[in-house]
């Protein structure tokens, strides 16, 4: 028995040691942590529980026969965040440039497969080299089994990937599918093909960073979500992240204590806009002010900041928040913050997070290169993504709320369940000054007509009146009882049931 115990020692140690200490040694070398650090980082202390830790690869082509080391460069298992269980995958670079083989995949796959029948989400800590060229097409197999469980699992648990290394070819399709992608600075990539390949094929000269670097993705491709310094504050706020997300979609977010007066009143709230409406101010204050101990966490900060996404709590329970930011771009919608926002609404419908939508938007921004690039389809992503969604949804509109995007941003008539105005609210078709060179195109010539003109016209529809006649607007209200009146329509929309017509699946513009 004390040979056997020595032996399985002997092993696990084999397993922990993973390529060798001179691999782990570059790999700290880099300002990277090794795959079984990450997850301490990653898990409450004490917690993980891993799977198939002697698992090795079954290939005998090209050498590989005599090359075996047990886990088969990544660490699967399970564990806990505050005490909530997730599932995780982490790629160990020191095995075989973290590379996949079909046992690689198998250890995968098994633990995804877990995490759906037990309704837990799914992190993947990504480090590898990409597919195990000696496997060939078994490599390539166990990318499309990955694949796979990624679609099955979407919109049923939380998928979350960290990409800490190189990510390329089939590598990057499994994390373009997760629900939430994280990088970390200077030490990871992500590209189909790499520089070398791109140099060959469109003779365009590119490094690894620009090609496929955090910034270039947090901020032009937005494939990614954000990025951060080093892999500890990568994995602290995928904790962070965790924390506001349910496990699964039959189950609530986690309630959390708050020491936040549900009824605080922000009487600088009421001076937030400005008098002369074409002045921009930080929407971001607005969203602070209203949510729980002022905690807003932020997706994709970075890119198309003309629109705010990211979760708060209100009496402790997490919503979804989608703000127009009239600090960028006046607040308009455009291609890239339709994009970016209905991702953001879909995802919260999926998983059963109310959405809360402040409102200022003078359109959608105007120009050929948004035409031509198709800002119609875009535009109708986030009009749909709405319209489809059958959580609770609350809307507070602070100022301009013009045409179409109007309608686009969580009106009463894209099921809207309540929708405020401040006073300061505009809801018109467009603008005063665009309208009367319209309506009064024959007094163009006329400066004092047309003053007068604009004039009626914004005391006459430059208000949020008109729309509160129609029941549009269901209580105009006081900017500093924001948090107040906010609170208690999610309260009272907590028991809200409503389902879609039967359909295997939407037909979302794509």
């Amino acid at each position: 028995m004390i040979d056997t115990n020595r032996e399985l020692e002997s092993r696990r140690a084999e397993a922990h040691a993973g390529g060798g200490q001179h691999r782990i040694d570059a790999q700290h070398a880099k300002g990277k942590l090794t795959a079984r650090e990450r997850i301490e980082v990653l898990l409450d202390e004490g917690s993980f529980e891993e799977f198939d830790t002697f698992m090795a690869h079954r290939c005998a082509d090209f050498g590989m026969g005599t090359v075996k080391i047990p886990g088969d460069g990544v660490v699967t298992g399970w564990g806990t965040i505050n005490g909530r269980q997730v599932y995780v995958f982490s790629q160990d670079f020191t095995v075989f440039g973290g590379s996949l083989s079909e046992t690689h995949a198998q250890k995968i796959c098994k633990i995804m497969d877990m995490a759906m029948k037990v309704g837990a989400p799914v992190i993947g800590l990504n480090d590898s080299g990409g597919a195990r060229i000696q496997e060939g097409v078994a490599s390539l197999a166990g990318y499309a089994e990955v694949f796979q469980r990624n679609i099955m699992a979407s919109g049923v648990v939380p998928q979350i990937s960290v990409i800490m290394g190189p990510c390329a070819g089939g590598a990057v399709y499994s994390p373009a599918m997760t629900d939430f992608i994280f990088m970390v600075k200077d030490t990871s990539y992500m590209f189909v093909t790499g520089p070398d390949v791109v140099k060959t094929v469109t003779n365009e000269q590119v490094t690894a960073e620009e090609l496929g670097g955090a910034s270039t993705h947090t901020r032009k491709s937005s494939v990614a979500d954000a990025a951060f310094e080093d892999d500890v504050s990568a994995l602290a706020e995928v904790r962070r992240l965790v924390d506001f997300l349910p496990l699964n979609n039959r189950e609530k977010a986690p309630v959390r204590p708050f020491f936040d007066a549900p009824g605080r009143v922000e009487n600088s709230l009421d001076s937030l806009v400005p008098e002369n409406q074409n002045q921009p101010y930080d929407m971001r204050e607005l969203i602070r002010k209203t949510a729980d101990e002022g905690d807003f966490y932020e997706i994709q900060s970075d890119f198309a900041k003309n629109i705010l996404t990211g979760f708060a709590r209100l009496e402790g329970q997490t919503v979804g928040v989608v703000a127009n930011q009239p600090m960028v771009l006046a607040g308009c919608l455009d291609i890239d913050s339709s994009r970016k926002a209905a991702r953001f609404v879909r995802f919260c419908d999926a998983f059963e997070i109310p959405i809360l939508t402040f409102v200022d938007v003078p359109g959608f921004l105007p120009g050929t290169s948004q035409e031509h690039g198709g800002v119609i389809k875009h535009g109708a992503k986030l009009l749909f993504a709405y319209g489809e969604a059958t959580v609770p949804k609350v809307t507070v509109i602070t100022r301009k709320a013009y045409g179409g995007a109007y309608d686009v941003m969580a009106s009463k008539h894209l099921r809207g369940d309540v929708n405020y105005a401040w006073p300061t609210a505009e809801i018109a078709v467009m603008g005063a000054k665009g309208a009367t060179e319209i309506i009064h195109r024959a007094d163009l010539a006329d400066a004092d007509k047309i003053a007068a003109h604009t004039k009626d016209y914004e005391d006459r529809f430059a208000n949020p009146f008109v729309a509160a006649e129609r029941g549009f607007i269901d209580e105009v209200i006081m900017p500093h009882s924001t948090r107040l009146r906010v609170a208690r329509a999610f309260a009272a929309l907590r028991t809200k049931k409503l389902s879609n017509p039967w359909k295997k699946h939407d037909n979302i513009p794509l």
